[in-house]
């Protein structure tokens, strides 16, 4: 759907892509923060082994961003040390401007296959996690959709419409045809799937699998939220509204939980 708006439209609103982020982002915290990591300790694994477990989550994150961060930053002209030290537009986060700069350029199709393995590893990297949420979550409710996994579908499913946008449109302004584009746009959302079943497999091995792959997930999920979503919406869109659409989107979180 992402891909199709970009395609259509060619442009994106950054107060509207920075206010879904954030609402979002708040929606998906409450659901980790109030829904899976409790699921996580309830398994009764202990909970330093799941705040291990979610300390691992962010790290891995974290360091895997980095250091696609620190070998592909330099090549983006705009890039420098004046620039804030996270992404301030959605094909930062995700590097389709990486590869727009290896297209406009017309490198050779080595160099654009590296420069997409490289997007395609950073895409990865937001929708492994996403979709072991989905899949630890259903693991959890014993292989039945519960609340919170639809919930997480949802939302994810939303969250990811602007990052399409964010992959088609850099792609199409660099020259690529627009069916291409939004071809590569939708095989972007596989890791997605990759990331559910690897999470409902983890779950489904027993309660310390289960416990792992709620706190892991949970954890990538949290440094995505805080370490990227909320301070790219606010670079997106200055002001505090972006902050209240993140605590509208924790109140909805909690009446979804709870209600």
């Amino acid at each position: 759907m992402g891909g199709l708006i970009g395609a259509m439209l060619q442009k994106d609103s950054s107060r509207t892509v920075s206010l879904l982020l954030s609402f979002a982002g708040g929606v998906m915290l409450s659901v980790v923060c109030f829904d899976l990591v409790v699921e996580a300790i309830e398994t009764g694994i202990g909970v330093l082994t799941v705040i291990l477990a979610i300390a691992i989550g962010v790290a891995v994150i974290y360091i895997l961003n980095y250091l696609i961060d620190k070998h592909t930053n330099p090549e983006v002209p705009h890039i420098d040390a004046n620039h804030p030290k996270t992404a301030d537009a959605l094909d930062e986060l995700i590097h389709s401007d990486h590869y727009g700069v290896h297209f406009a350029k017309k490198d050779s199709k080595f160099a654009l296959m590296i420069a997409g393995m490289v997007m395609a590893c950073a895409i990865a990297l937001h929708n492994v996690p996403e979709g072991m949420t989905i899949g630890a979550s259903y693991a959890s409710n014993d292989g039945v959709m519960g609340s919170s996994a639809l919930v997480l579908a949802v939302l994810i499913g939303l969250h990811n419409i602007p990052e399409g946008m964010a992959v088609s449109v850099p792609l199409i302004s660099g020259g690529m045809n627009k069916p291409k584009a939004v071809l590569m746009t939708a095989l972007s959302g596989v890791p997605t799937i990759v990331g559910a079943m690897l999470g409902f497999w983890l779950g489904e091995i027993g309660a310390l699998g289960l416990a792992l792959s709620l706190g892991f997930a949970s954890g990538a999920m949290l440094y995505v939220v805080f370490g990227e979503i909320l301070p790219q919406a606010i670079l997106m869109y200055h002001s505090k509204l972006p902050a209240f659409s993140a605590i509208g989107g924790m109140l909805l979180g909690l009446f979804i939980i709870f209600a």
